[in-house]
């Protein structure tokens, strides 16, 4: 399975549809995946990601919906962050969709 970029390269993915090689994101493969699910990406959708692709970056893993919630709570200064809010930004799943959209493998804890 592959996902073609609008400049026409096209990125290896596993069979779940994540991509293979984490370190080939760029934001145009977050475009790329919200395309693909009738999504337009806002800046809040790229905060989220953000945190992810960091968190990943520093412990191999993606983080646990709480701390997520805490992660983003604090950037964005908005105590009003809650998993609700984040289930209307990745209707699908905010640790499958957003891991997804941020090129990072399926978390570990998806069911």
């Amino acid at each position: 399975m592959q996902l073609e970029l609008q400049s026409g390269q096209c990125l290896a993915l596993d069979e779940q549809g994540y991509l293979e090689d984490w370190t080939t994101w760029s934001e145009e493969v977050a475009d790329a995946f919200a395309r693909r699910d009738g999504i337009e990406l806002g800046d809040d959708h790229r905060v989220v990601i953000d945190l992810l692709r960091e968190f990943y970056r520093d412990y191999e893993i993606s983080p646990p919906m709480r701390g997520l919630l805490k992660m983003l709570r604090q950037r964005l200064n908005d105590d009003a962050m809650d998993s609700r809010r984040l289930y209307r930004l990745f209707p699908e799943g905010p640790a499958k969709q957003a891991c997804r959209y941020a090129g990072l493998p399926r978390p570990v804890s998806c069911i």
